[in-house]
């Protein structure tokens, strides 16, 4: 008997390289049922998103290779590990996307890859199907392109003059963390450079600054701290203006067991996502509510509270500043008050201007939040 082996066709690398992107994929661990990835009906992978109005909407996702010369110890596809490789070729992906698009089931097109050989080659391949697209069909919708570290200037402008938003993933909280992930990444060079070198680009003065650029933590791997996380988060925010940071734990059994994310090990296994959970709220402090890395609190090791949100820990550890007279206080107390949001904010500023606010109930329904915010105010 003589087995036959043959080369998988376009279906079948679709099926291998989009499951794969699940690796680099963030906010895996969603709030809402809606904020989980899921497939599609062809079975290719389908990822949620939230547009600016409130509406949702997906985007089609997939590597251009897992093949990987990089050595990543988080990553199941790093170059030591045997799985089964394959790429795409550019005109396979556009066609593919095309197909999807043109039939409603996607918005727009989030692509990535494994390290083939050198960033820049790499860097070539994601960017020759954002050029078929832009160029051959004319496509004017959303692309967002992952930049891979080490990728020279001159292929990073490249890609974020053909995409609609641009990514380069952090990874962890400086050097010293970064050597635990990687032998081989260069943090400062590799990393951090060309994340002000988009910043520059896609900035208030940049060449391209319509283009939204974003980043990721692997949190848990390197045994970082999340005080560390926080910092860097205030700099990327502050300093070079990036439109959001993504959070996705790092799960035991994932990587190499010399990591130290595979050291630790938790009573309770869901901690990890918990504690992505937490940082995702301290990501909404510091975008939509006007508190800086500073404000953020911790324990004597660097951790979040796991019992309690950080804005609530903010509050008990400040109740000088509590409690916040609703008709008087400015948007940015009011948004310091626990179980207040933008939205709620923003009802009190627009109804205090028609009327005294007496109770409760004229703030809104009342629900757990707003009973929350009910010990933290005054009428």
């Amino acid at each position: 008997m003589f087995a036959i082996t043959t080369k998988p066709d376009t279906e079948q690398k679709l099926e291998i390289l989009s499951a794969d992107a699940q690796y680099d994929l963030a906010c895996a661990c969603g709030s809402t049922e809606d904020e989980h990835r899921r497939r599609g009906s062809k079975g290719r992978w389908v990822y949620p998103v939230t547009l600016a109005n409130g509406g949702r909407t997906s985007l089609f996702r997939t590597l251009v290779s897992n093949v990987c010369s990089s050595d990543c110890k988080y990553c199941p596809l790093r170059a030591q590990k045997d799985v089964r490789r394959c790429s795409l070729e550019a005109d396979e992906i556009a066609k593919t996307f095309l197909d999807y698009y043109n039939s409603g089931q996607v918005f727009g097109l989030f692509l990535s890859s494994s390290i083939i050989g050198s960033a820049d080659n790499t860097m070539e391949r994601l960017v020759s199907t954002a050029r078929i697209l832009r160029s051959r069909h004319k496509f004017r919708g959303f692309i967002h392109l992952k930049i891979v570290p080490g990728a020279s200037k001159a292929a990073i402008e490249e890609a974020v003059s053909l995409s609609s938003a641009v990514s380069l993933n952090i990874e962890t909280p400086g050097e010293k963390n970064m050597a635990k992930l990687s032998a081989r990444k260069r943090y400062i060079e590799d990393v951090i450079e060309p994340i002000k070198y988009i910043s520059e680009l896609t900035g208030k003065g940049g060449k391209f600054k319509g283009v939204k650029q974003t980043t990721q933590f692997i949190v848990g791997a390197a045994g970082e701290t999340d005080c560390e996380i926080v910092k860097y988060m205030g700099g990327l925010y502050d300093r070079l203006g990036l439109q959001r940071i993504y959070f996705s734990a790092y799960q035991r059994g994932a990587g190499d067991q010399s990591l130290p994310g595979e050291q630790i090990s938790p009573e309770n296994p869901a901690d990890i996502f918990t504690r992505e959970h937490r940082l995702y709220q301290v990501d909404f402090l510091l975008r939509k509510y006007g508190f800086g890395a500073d404000d953020i609190g911790f324990d004597n090791s660097g951790k979040l509270s796991l019992e309690t949100d950080p804005k609530e820990q903010w509050a008990r550890r400040n109740d000088w500043f509590f409690p916040v007279n609703v008709n008087t206080a400015e948007k940015w107390q009011l948004l310091r008050v626990p179980g207040l949001g933008p939205l709620t904010v923003n009802r009190i500023l627009s109804r205090r201007k028609y009327s005294c606010l007496r109770q409760i109930g004229d703030l809104g329904k009342t629900t757990k939040l707003l009973a929350k915010a009910s010990s933290y105010i005054r009428f």
